[in-house]
């Protein structure tokens, strides 16, 4: 079998692979998957663009150069070949263009909001089910909508948590020159910063988030509060400086916007590999699920009040504070490793197969 890895966007995964090697940046772990199976990497970038490539992107709300890269890769493929899609973004092109080709590769798809309604549809309206073998998401409510929905076999639905490099992200001293508590926080897809700012404006602490300015819009929200407080700091940070912040921060902050799919998962995970405590925004799904394991403190959407009384709560009481920190650490450590994810993904995409995939000293057969 040929292994393919279909990308969203256009990373350089050996100069992710190669910062990992020198400690710059975590692991990306398709650049891993990458290497152990052998697959070609198709990313946009260098295919012409049509007419049609723009009608179909518009109708699916994808990027017209998505359907460029899926037009070129479709007639390399055989039954021969295995592909795996980080996002609808990529495999729902390729599995469109490989139905009107008349092509059965085996296609694995990850699916991040299987819920919405534009995803649905899609699935629906092109019988996607057809041509995707198996479609793969973090939540097992996520796997048990698609395979009620589309009546789907339990082998099509494959349900792999969400990792951390917890060699990158991990304990550390904190910066000689901080004077004073800081609340850390990182992203900006539906975040809720402005939440945050009223909570904290008038505490003594330094909030400080990694984004990329205090002038960006936070996609599904309102981004940061029209005025600024004086001890609230936006900035872009390297992966270096990202975890140094996580380890200077007393308490890491994910406050969200409501949402269907647990947004703020990644930053989560990242502090508590760095054993910080977390406070975060409870919406439905897996941050639900956080805070009722006992491994984050959850607060209601919006609610500022609530908020501040968490971090009030935490800095004084900086015993409970290291449990919940310990807790944490613990977790993403027995479920959320970078190798476990790793492994679990070449399971599914050797399914195929019958030779056997060596990850470190764990062995996949088919």
């Amino acid at each position: 079998m040929r292994h393919h890895i279909v990308l969203s966007k256009p990373f350089d995964l050996e100069q992710f692979s190669k910062g990992a090697r020198q400690g710059r940046n975590p692991r990306h772990i398709l650049g891993d998957l990458s290497q152990k199976l052998n697959a070609t990497i198709h990313r946009t970038g260098n295919h012409s663009v049509t007419f049609w490539d723009r009608v179909f992107a518009k109708l699916f709300g994808t990027l017209p150069e998505q359907w460029a890269m899926a037009r070129s890769i479709v007639p390399q493929l055989s039954e021969e070949d295995v592909i795996f899609c980080n996002g609808t973004d990529v495999g729902f092109p390729l599995a469109v263009l490989c139905k009107v080709a008349g092509k059965r590769p085996k296609l694995v798809t990850h699916v991040m909001v299987p819920e919405n309604k534009r995803v649905r549809l899609l699935l629906k309206l092109f019988a996607l089910d057809t041509h995707i073998d198996v479609f793969h998401v973090h939540q097992q409510s996520q796997g048990d909508f698609l395979q009620s929905f589309l009546n789907l076999s339990s082998d099509r639905i494959s349900v792999i948590t969400l990792q951390t490099d917890t060699d990158f992200f991990s304990p550390g001293a904190t910066s000689p020159g901080k004077s004073r508590p800081i609340i850390a926080s990182a992203g900006l897809e539906q975040r809720d910063y402005v939440t945050l700012a009223e909570a904290t404006h008038d505490l003594d602490v330094d909030v400080k988030i990694c984004a990329a300015s205090c002038a960006a819009k936070a996609a599904g929200s309102g981004g940061f509060p029209k005025v600024i407080p004086a001890n609230m700091e936006a900035r872009y940070y390297d992966w270096a400086e990202l975890r140094q912040l996580y380890r200077d921060a007393d308490i890491v902050v994910v406050p969200v916007v409501e949402n269907s799919y647990s947004a703020g998962s990644t930053v989560v995970l990242e502090a508590m590999s760095c054993r910080k405590p977390v406070i975060l925004t409870s919406t439905p799904g897996r941050n639900t699920t956080l805070k009722e394991e006992g491994v984050v403190i959850g607060v209601p959407v919006g609610d500022a009040a609530s908020l501040r009384e968490a971090i009030v709560s935490l800095l004084n009481d900086p015993q409970e504070a290291a449990a919940l920190a310990q807790r944490g650490h613990e977790k993403v450590l027995r479920e959320h490793t970078a190798d476990e994810h790793l492994q679990s993904l070449i399971s599914v995409l050797t399914a195929f197969e019958t030779e056997p995939i060596s990850v470190g000293d764990v062995t996949t057969e088919a």
